[in-house]
Parts: C-alpha cells; structure tokens; sequence
C-alpha cells in the first residue's frame, strides 16, 4: 500500500483510528475523461476495535467564479451585497462503502488494516478540463467519510484531475488562418511612409509541445528601424453575478530580424514553440481559456502594428501524414505591390510613452518565461491541467481588464 502514505489522514485517538487513507487503482494516471471509470480503494487502520456507522465515499466537481470582499459561497451577509460569485455542478456522486445491516445502528470493526474498494462511472456528458486562476476554478476531488458514534465526522480527499479532450483534426481547427495589415508610420504631421504585415498558420489547433510554424512578409517603407516578433497570449475570462473579469498574459514569445527603412523580409516557417499550458477551456459558461497568436512589429516612436490569429490548444494532436509545410510555403509568396497605390492615412496622434519604451525595458519588464503571481497574501495556486505526465508552469504577472455587463 505505497500510496497510502501520501494520502493518509491521522485520525485522533478518541476515534481509535490510526489513519485513513484513499488511494486510486492505478495511481500513475495522470487524468480522467468523460465517460471513464474511477477505481480504488479507501484504507482504514485501526489500532482497537471501532464502532462505525457508516463509511461513504463522496465525488464532487465543480467550476467556480468570484471576486469582491470575502467573495465565495460563505461570505457574509454584508460582505456578499459587494462580492460576485457563480458556481456550475458537474460531478456530484454518494457511495455506500459500508453501512450497518437493517435494524442495526452500528457495525464493530477489528483491529487492523482493513481496505473498502469503490469504483465509479463519471458522466457521459463532457467535464470540463480542471483549472485553476485567479478569479476562479475548475476542480474535481473524490472524498472518504468515516461516521462514528459521538465524535466528529473524519475525512480524507484526493484531487482527481479531469481533462476535456479537443482534438484538433476537426475540420474547423485544420482550416488556415490569414491576416493582412498596414500602418502609416509617423507623427503629428509628418509621416514617413507605410509598414505592413501579413501572416498566415496552416492550422487552427495545435497541442503543448508542438512548434507553430509562422508564415509572415513584411515590408518597410517608413523611415524607422523595425522589429517583427509573434508572441502566444493566454486570455481568462471569469464571469460571475453579470460582471466579467478578464486577464491576459504572454506564454510563449520569438523574434525576428531587424528590418532596414525600404526592406522587406520574409518568414517562411519561423516556428514558436509551446508551452506546457491548460488547453483551451471554451464549453464552461462561466470560464473560459482562451489562446491567440499574435505576429506584430515593433515600431520606435509608434503603437505596435499587430495582427491575432486565433488559436486553439487542444489535447489530441494532429495526425496529418508528412509535412505540409513546403507547399504551405510556396503557396504563401504574396504580392503586396498594391501597398503602392495606397493613399496615405491620416497621421496619428504622438503615442503613449508605454508605446515607445525601448526594447531593453520591454525585456526587462516582461519576462520570457511565465512567472509566479503575486498573490498579496492570498492562497495561490498554479494554473494548471493534467496533460499526459507533466505540470505547468505557473503563470507570469497579470494584466487585468475589468467590465461590468448588463443583465
């Protein structure tokens, strides 16, 4: 019984429980689905003989959102006129693992070790994928409960980590995706001439691990030195009593080459890699995970020319045969000598200082890799969800968005 002890729970001695323990049948699992069954076992220890009245196994999920004062399904009643807080069911099972026969109010247990198996089908209909932010969570836990006569009810539980397959052979998500922008470089009354940005993924879905290969032309014909880059962004959006939080943030990042006033360069398959991130979360109704790609230039002394391609991290990959990008390539070569006849725009007006900071601060402000929040004294955890055998990093600092909505 190895894993009995990462998860016994001492029981104190006027119950005359030595430990309680729960353990599943096949402890390297990582995650369970929809429709699958969960197995195991609850261990029980006694070290005299114990009176017991009942011995139930409980499973349970749930997503929940909040925020405000004491936010939660026990805030005050002062506190909950300013707190938001929604909550969704999906798992709610109750097992009998031993109970006293008909007309008997308890059942005498040895002294000794003693195991009660439990085994349990989880719905049919799809679980979303545990997660866990900072407005909210996704989280399933199976838990063991001992009744005895005259002292409190003990317990153990165990996190059971539930994914949400998104395959991304689906048709929808093999579809590519193209965008095309320009932008008139300048200030005030003084323009320098246009840059523009087109870019293209061959697909919509993509799993962790895998290399994003980007396909971008880029062409300069204003007077500045330029910057291209791409960068995946995660979004959260918590809702919760008609009010909507959201925060954004960078997991994965790479660039490009300097490109020369009057040059133009080309990105034939320039690969971003990703991260261990929670798939995408898009069946809760009240959070979602969402992803993008975002190719864009860096402009000194202007806002960013920025193109979202949208993107979806699934968990079944792609099992296309053979490589397509030689053909995606080729098929990419865009004429872009239209951007000739392009009249100027209207010159905009001098951009925000958060705009122009060199590229020095912007590294040095915004880490490659995520970083661990600062929680100000509140219990944190890490996002994360169980994909195959690894865990996610945390994720780095939040830039928060805040909106209320009309019921």
């Amino acid at each position: 019984m190895g894993g009995e002890a990462g998860c016994a729970a001492a029981v104190g001695a006027e119950g005359r429980v030595k430990s309680l323990g729960l353990v599943f049948e096949d402890e390297r699992k990582g995650c369970y689905s929809s429709g699958e069954t969960v197995a195991g076992h609850v261990l029980l220890e006694a070290s005299e003989p114990v009176a017991l009245r009942a011995l139930r196994l409980e499973a349970q999920g749930r997503a929940t959102a909040a925020w405000g004062p004491s936010a939660g399904p026990r805030a005050s009643a002062g506190a909950s006129a300013l707190a938001v807080f929604s909550e969704v069911e999906y798992l709610n099972v109750r097992l009998s693992l031993r109970e006293p026969p008909a007309g008997e109010g308890i059942i005498l247990l040895q002294p000794g070790k003693h195991e009660f198996p439990f085994r349990f089908q989880l719905p049919s209909e799809p679980l979303v994928t545990s997660f866990t932010g900072k407005y909210g969570s996704i989280q399933y836990c199976v838990r063991a409960v001992l009744e005895q006569p005259k002292v409190p009810d003990q317990s153990v539980k165990r996190e059971l980590q539930v994914v949400s397959h998104v395959d991304v052979n689906t048709p929808a998500l093999l579809t590519p995706v193209l965008k095309t922008q320009e932008k008139m470089v300048g200030c005030w009354f003084f323009t320098s001439g246009p840059v523009s940005l087109s870019a293209k993924i061959e697909r919509k879905g993509y799993c962790n691990g895998e290399a994003i290969p980007i396909y971008a032309e880029i062409e300069n014909c204003s007077s500045r030195l330029i910057v291209p880059k791409a960068a995946i962004f995660q979004t959260q959006t918590y809702l919760a009593s008609g009010k909507t939080k959201t925060i954004r943030h960078m997991v994965a990042n790479v660039r490009g080459n300097h490109i020369a006033s009057g040059s133009t360069d080309t990105w034939n398959g320039k690969t971003l890699k990703i991260p261990p991130v929670t798939p995408s979360i898009l069946d809760c109704c009240i959070i979602r995970v969402d992803y993008s790609l975002a190719v864009y230039i860096h402009i000194p002394g202007a806002k960013k020319l920025m193109l979202e391609l949208p993107l979806v991290i699934g968990t079944i990959p792609y099992n296309g045969f053979g490589s397509r990008n030689s053909s995606i390539a080729s098929q990419f070569s865009m004429d872009m000598s239209w951007l000739t006849l392009t009249l100027p725009e209207q010159p905009e007006a001098p951009p925000n200082y958060a705009d122009v900071v060199s590229e020095e601060e912007f590294s040095r402000h915004i880490p490659s890799y995520p970083q661990p929040p600062n929680c100000e004294g509140e219990v944190c955890c890490p996002m994360f969800a169980c994909i195959q055998e690894f865990r996610f990093q945390p994720p780095p600092l939040y830039a928060e968005v805040s909106k209320a909505k009309e019921n």
